[in-house]
């Protein structure tokens, strides 16, 4: 097998043993990038030091040093997310010289579990916006189909991960921007538990809708970055107040016995036929080697208004200094997201957490007699780049360009863990994912049973024709 195909618990256990080393993994992504990206755009900037991390970590291993879970295994990093002495841009002209001096938490934990960051993938403009596309790079292209996009806003990591180019990459998810790419790139996208991965520096401290989260091919590798990401930080109040997420074990045992409930659409949005019909087929398949599955109904009444309220203010407070001081130079996108805050009333603001804390206490009830939920990960397959936005879904119009995401915005309202992963295929070759909702804090119990269907039913990553 080539080295860039290996899983990344593969890998890391490889380097462990001396069977390979870290610096062949990091040539072997290396000439992946160089054959792909010109084409697939998943990259904004390439670390120069990988090289040189990666002989550090295989003189670690001749040395017999303590080694982290992730030691040698390239990676890459989201263009959101601040890595010290790395170009980090945010997908925005504004920031296209701009090299941080520290670390984000989550790039420092990667880094401590040994990982080798690779470079910066691409996102829009400051992670608003409808595909991949901003003006440093121009638009990164789905894997499968170079014709259509690969979503957003962590698109690029998405790629990077489903072409070979990196083994896992880090990614943020606000409304769906990990689970919305993972489903369009046919992989295993991971939105863990609110504080779960403890983010700092964060602008709003109490802020409670944005999580870091995992791009893998494999449900296995997506728990391991995890547990290299988790773990109590007290500078974020929101953090889970464990000091780690140790690895699950994985087996086939008990997922015959696992309650399920499913849903096409939480009641909140139209799906795309052809997105209904691979679902369809995945329940189908499901409910032969998991008899407790049952169709659910969770009221989620008021999604739309408490997301688009929250996000709208959050947005507003983060980036109106910047709309105020060069408007001018940002996309219409991002001004027009910007604005959507003005007008929010401390009224709203209240009325939106209280709409959302009775979702969450219904998502509760649900939870008193099953043990996950399934939906889909993404209401419309992946759409032509040359589409700049989804304003209908079959004949259905839509109010705005955040309207397509609402089957996982509403799950970022209630804080759950949720993992999406590839459940099936369209006629043309397109990924389609499910997601798959835990209860509270559950991410140990919610990837065993991903496992199970990985390796039951075969839903797992598979190679883009030109990455073969």
């Amino acid at each position: 097998m080539a080295i860039h195909r290996l899983s990344a618990i593969e890998l890391a256990q490889a380097i462990r043993t001396q069977r390979l080393s870290s610096l062949e993994a990091v040539e072997a992504c290396l000439e992946q990038i160089a054959r792909l990206d010109p084409q697939l755009k998943a990259f904004i900037t390439l670390a120069p030091q990988a090289r040189a991390a990666a002989r550090s970590a295989d003189q670690a291993v001749q040395r017999d040093q303590p080694l982290g879970c992730l030691h040698g295994v390239p990676i890459a990093i989201k263009d959101l997310t601040a890595t010290a002495g790395l170009r980090t841009t945010y997908g925005s002209l504004l920031y296209r010289d701009h090299v941080p001096a520290q670390d984000d938490l989550c790039v420092a934990r990667l880094r401590a579990a040994g990982a080798i960051i690779l470079g910066k993938t691409s996102t829009p403009e400051f992670g608003m916006g409808t595909g991949t596309h901003n003006l440093i790079l121009g638009t990164t292209l789905n894997p499968h189909d170079l014709t259509k996009t690969c979503g957003d806003s962590s698109g690029g990591a998405a790629v990077a991960v489903a072409s070979g180019m990196a083994y896992l990459a880090q990614g943020t998810d606000m409304g769906g921007s990990v689970r919305t790419p993972a489903s369009f790139c046919g992989l295993v996208g991971l939105r863990p538990s609110l504080g779960r991965i403890p983010r700092w520096p964060k602008p709003l401290p109490w802020e409670s809708l944005v999580t870091d989260g995992v791009m893998a091919r494999t449900v296995e590798d997506a728990a391991l970055m995890l547990a290299a990401m988790a773990g109590v930080d007290y500078r974020d109040p929101m953090a889970i107040a464990t000091p780690t997420w140790p690895l699950p074990t994985f087996s086939l045992d008990g997922g015959a016995q696992t309650r399920l409930g499913y849903s096409l659409d939480l009641g909140v949005t139209p799906i795309e036929t052809e997105v209904a019909e691979v679902f369809e087929q995945a329940i189908a398949a499901i409910a032969r080697v998991c008899p407790h599955s049952r169709p659910a109904a969770i009221d989620c009444s008021g999604a739309k208004f408490a997301f688009e309220t929250l996000r709208g203010a959050i947005v507003l407070h983060n980036y109106q200094d910047l709309l105020q001081n060069h408007g001018d130079q940002l996309t219409e996108t991002v001004r027009w997201e910007i604005e959507q805050g003005r007008g929010v009333t401390a009224a709203d603001y209240l009325t939106a957490e209280a709409q959302r804390g009775q979702i969450l206490h219904n998502f509760l009830a649900f939870f008193e007699q099953h043990d996950f939920l399934l939906t889909p990960s993404a209401s419309v397959l992946p759409f032509p780049i040359t589409q700049s936005a989804v304003l209908k879904i079959n004949d259905t119009a839509l109010g705005n360009i955040v309207d397509y995401l609402a089957i996982t915005y509403t799950l970022s309202l209630t804080g759950l863990p949720v993992v999406s992963m590839p459940c099936g295929w369209t006629r043309s070759g397109l990924p389609v994912g499910i997601q798959i909702v835990g209860p509270p804090q559950a991410e140990t119990q919610l990837l065993q049973f991903a496992f199970f269907l990985q390796e039951r039913l075969g839903f797992r990553h598979r190679w883009p024709a030109l990455s073969q």
